[in-house]
This record gives C-alpha cells, sequence and structure tokens, in this order.
C-alpha cells in the first residue's frame, strides 16, 4: 500500500474498533477526529494514529492536552500530523459549545 492510499473501509473499521480508550477524555478526542478525517485517512495517517494509541492513555492525554511534547521515536512527521488533527477537532468542537 502507498503512504498516501486512502484506507479501505475494513482496515478504518478495524482502526478505529483498536483505537478505543479507557479515559473517556481520550475517547473523545479519537471519536471527534474519526467523525471528521474517517473517511479521508490514509495509511501514513493511520500508522501515525496506532503510533499515538499504542501509547497508555495518560500519556495520550497529556499530548492532546499539550501537557507535553513528542518526544523520541514518537517525534515524527507522521505522528505530529495525527497530533495535530486531533487536537485541532478538540479545539474546534469546544468553540461551537
Amino acid at each position: 500500500m502507498m503512504e498516501n492510499e486512502l484506507l479501505d473501509e475494513r482496515a478504518r473499521d478495524l482502526l478505529r474498533w483498536r483505537s478505543r480508550r479507557g479515559l473517556v477524555e481520550n475517547d473523545i478526542f479519537v471519536e471527534q477526529f474519526f467523525r471528521t478525517y474517517g473517511a479521508s485517512l490514509n495509511v501514513r495517517q493511520a500508522h501515525g494514529l496506532t503510533t499515538l494509541m499504542n501509547l497508555a492513555d495518560n500519556d495520550l492525554l497529556d499530548l492532546l492536552l499539550k501537557r507535553k511534547e513528542l518526544t523520541g521515536d514518537l517525534d515524527t512527521p507522521d505522528v505530529h500530523e495525527v497530533l495535530e488533527m486531533l487536537r485541532s477537532r478538540k479545539q474546534r468542537a469546544s468553540l461551537a459549545d
């Protein structure tokens, strides 16, 4: 698969299922992300999201809330892109409240 190739529906649904979190705060970010970007996710973005979903819930929440920034193996363009997508969707949603 090419990095910019769109995920097919089955792969996207599997990624969404695997992205379920133990903390409701994280689930809110993830659900908003899939509502906004799910239909247009590509392979590269799916890799970045998978990397973030491999983190412990508290570490992920710290990144989403900008308490921490990406370092080490996480500091890649793919992960940065998806983290910004997750964060920006949250900001737009809070403006509508």
